[in-house]
């Protein structure tokens, strides 16, 4: 008689079907278990750890950076900007300086990621603590960070200033002690911009985040070996900074004070980007503040101040002395554009690009429609045109430009209506699409590019732009808080055209009437420039620019000596244009070398786009802000305090300090999905991935989702038991 099996009684198992069952069983608590943890670090379950906190438990708002402990989070270094700037005549003197403090018991390295104009002359940094005053050095890129790291590893205090893009530095500052702050100003020398009748400068406060493209290694197979490309950006990390959220409120703030000489009277000065308060006179000088004495760094700042009626200047010249060399900036502003005829003499084709990534979701894609829309009522009949739009693809309303008659028109009204902000920032194909590398004499070929500039890979674009630019036109608009003005300026020029930023709503229509002035008039091409006889000089920019309507010629020159007249001589349309101007009056100003030194730099980068020679590039660049005290790509700014301070034994901690997402951004299409309620994890407060396309969404899992799927696994473990008992 067989006896059958009760629960107490149970036939053996197989060797093979115990151990199947005990992997299976060990997977699903495994599983269980890390989903659960996992679950509770990105909650904020408090986990133990020396001077720790939780977002659940912050009180206020604030920075948040991971530890090595899971869940357990230390509140950053403080951080507060002054800016202190001086402006005579055309040239700004700027002095920067950025306040640390450690409100930690333990040495910290600060690392601070910070904007500059991009045409600023880095020539000083000091580091003050305790105090002392540690004035820096430029030496070579590798040198300078050579000679900081022996100091941070030796316990010295150090700063080293370093930059990533020509409005992008590096700002890095080691052992900081308990308790303690540190002040590091740096200071530049910067030319004004005067367009469309008015002075302006502008003030980078925010890194918007870049989206960096090819992210993902590249395999293939090339005779039969596996190589790997090498990445597009290789200097992703240090140009995406981690980025603070909206939730917990602004940081660092403010606080700006300008002293404006500008040698005319003047009809007003104005900021379009923030509230100020100004006091004085043209004959005593002008001192400009802040309304409400401090602001967040969340978009840029700009001043704008325009002369009387007939006292702007058609010609000025201003010059310093340095070492044996005498140096001039020399600003000339054509007559004759401010009657120049609209250009009716060719037809037009007019390419219009509008980036619709996901940096430009919110204001900057309401901006941006705005200023397309406009611009396309503005096209005649005569003209043809297209638009190109991208993100992480590109399309275009037409597949080839058609003329502008009132139902393409509407079509394109329609079309510009319903474009919407979000993916990546594929901004290469794009260019590549709206660039044919044609010559027609028969049309005017203009590309109005709409774009934050929000790419880490300028480099690889500026090439396109060389290679396919044909006879085209390339005018940039920056739309935006805080567009990347190094790409947006660059690009146009590599273009000949000019650029334009727009940064609210309100300035639209000015701002892209000025443009159409631009665009349907005559440029004053073919610039060339006679010395006086016997006199030398090296001037930048080389060959000279076109010149677009309301546009002065800005030129920076090292000469001999001052005498005689310099005459510029070009072509507006078909009529010839002259004018000199006599050097014999000069006007004295401080920063003129440094101007100039800053533009051969550029002008010596920009050779690498034509095909110079990058080793004979780095050379010169450095012989050149070495000779001036600059920093440049290939050299940078280093303090060192000769006393360390740091016991021996006690660790660093490396800490970066986020940026304040600009204004108008949505943090959700930058950095991840939005999240909701507070407070939230930390990993929302650092832009998720420092090193990978910020335009790119991340997806997040639901904290309950992980944990029914942590407590799934378990049932299963003991439903799998279950059953087998059962079978037997």
């Amino acid at each position: 008689m067989t006896r059958l099996p009760t629960d107490n009684h149970l036939p053996p198992m197989a060797p093979r079907t115990v151990l199947r069952l005990g992997i299976g069983l060990i997977v699903g608590a495994l599983v269980a278990v890390f989903l659960l943890l996992w679950t509770a670090v990105e909650a904020g379950v408090p986990l133990p750890g020396k001077n720790a906190v939780t977002p659940a438990k912050m009180q206020r708002g604030g920075l948040l950076f991971r530890t090595d402990e899971p869940g357990a989070f230390l509140p950053a270094p403080d951080l507060a900007t002054e800016a202190r700037i001086r402006i005579n005549g055309m040239v700004a003197r700027v002095q920067v300086v950025q306040h640390f403090l450690n409100p930690h018991d333990e040495w910290q390295e600060g690392v601070y990621v910070f904007p500059l104009p991009d045409d600023a002359a880095v020539d000083h940094v000091r580091l003050l603590v305790g105090g002392r005053v540690i004035v820096g050095e430029i030496r070579e890129r590798q040198e300078a960070k050579r000679t900081y790291e022996k100091a941070r590893e030796a316990g010295q205090r150090a700063a080293l200033v370093e930059q990533e893009r020509p409005n992008m530095f590096t700002a890095s500052v080691a052992n900081i002690g308990p308790g303690e702050r540190i002040t590091v100003e740096i200071r530049y020398h910067q030319t004004l911009r005067y367009d469309d009748g008015a002075f302006r400068l502008r003030f980078p406060l925010v890194v918007g985040p870049r989206y960096i493209p090819g992210t993902e290694p590249e395999i293939g197979l090339v005779n039969a070996v596996i190589v790997t490309a090498p990445p597009r950006v290789p200097d992703a990390e240090r140009i995406t900074p981690p980025i603070r959220h909206p939730s917990r409120g602004m940081a660092n703030p403010v606080h700006m004070r300008i002293e404006l000489n500008p040698g005319f009277e003047v009809a007003e000065i104005t900021s379009p980007t923030h509230a100020i308060k100004t006091t004085g006179s043209a004959e005593e000088g002008f001192t400009i503040t802040l309304d409400g004495d401090a602001v967040p760094a969340d978009r840029d700042f700009e001043l704008v101040w325009k002369p009387r009626p007939g006292e702007t200047p058609v010609a000025a010249v201003f010059t310093e002395e340095e070492g044996d060399g005498t140096y001039l900036l020399m600003m000339v502003t054509p007559p004759e554009t401010e009657g120049a005829p609209r250009d009716q003499a060719l037809p037009r084709e007019v390419i219009f690009i509008i980036d619709t990534s996901g940096s430009m979701a919110g204001t900057s894609m309401k901006q941006a429609k705005l200023a397309l829309g406009m611009a396309i009522k503005r096209l005649s009949p005569r003209d043809r045109f297209n638009i190109i739009q991208f993100n992480s693809v590109t399309s275009s309303l037409f597949a080839a430009p058609k003329a502008a008659d009132p139902s393409t028109v509407r079509r394109a009204l329609a079309y510009t209506a319903h474009l919407r902000a979000d993916g990546g920032t594929e901004m290469l194909p794009a260019l590549g699409k709206a660039l044919d590398g044609k010559k027609d004499a028969g049309r005017i070929r203009q590309v109005i590019f709409i774009t934050d500039g929000g790419v880490g890979n300028e480099a690889e674009l500026f090439r396109v732009v060389t290679d396919k630019l044909g006879d085209s036109r390339l005018f940039t608009i920056g739309i935006g808080s805080a567009p990347n003005g190094y790409f947006m300026r660059e690009a146009a020029n590599l273009g000949r055209g000019t650029f334009t930023y727009i940064g609210s709503i309100d300035e639209v229509q000015e701002k892209m009437e000025a443009l159409f002035a631009k665009l349907e008039r005559s440029a004053l091409t073919d610039l060339r420039l006679t010395l006086p006889h016997g006199m030398t000089a090296e001037v930048f920019p080389q060959p000279l620019p076109d010149l677009y309507y309301g546009e002065p010629l800005v030129i920076a020159a090292l000469v001999d000596r001052l005498e005689g007249e310099v005459v510029i001589e070009g072509r507006m349309g078909r009529t010839p244009w002259r004018t000199a101007v006599p050097l014999t009056s000069p006007r004295p100003a401080p920063g003129i070398a440094k101007v100039w030194a800053r533009r051969k730099i550029q002008a010596l980068s920009d050779a690498v786009h034509y095909g110079a020679d990058r080793q004979a590039v780095r050379d010169a660049v450095t012989r050149v802000a070495l000779t001036h005290h600059l920093i440049s790509r290939y050299t940078s700014l280093v303090a060192v305090d000769v006393t360390p301070v740091r016991p021996e034994n006690v660790p660093i901690a490396k800490r970066d300090v986020p940026l304040n997402l600009p204004r108008g951004w949505v943090y959700g299409t930058v950095a991840g999905e939005q999240p909701t309620g507070a407070p939230q994890p930390a990993r929302f407060q650092t832009g998720l991935l420092r090193n990978a396309a910020y335009a790119l969404p991340q997806t997040a899992t639901p904290a309950q989702l992980k944990m029914l799927l942590g407590a799934l696994a378990l049932v299963l473990s003991g439903l799998t038991l279950w059953l087998y008992r059962r079978r037997a």
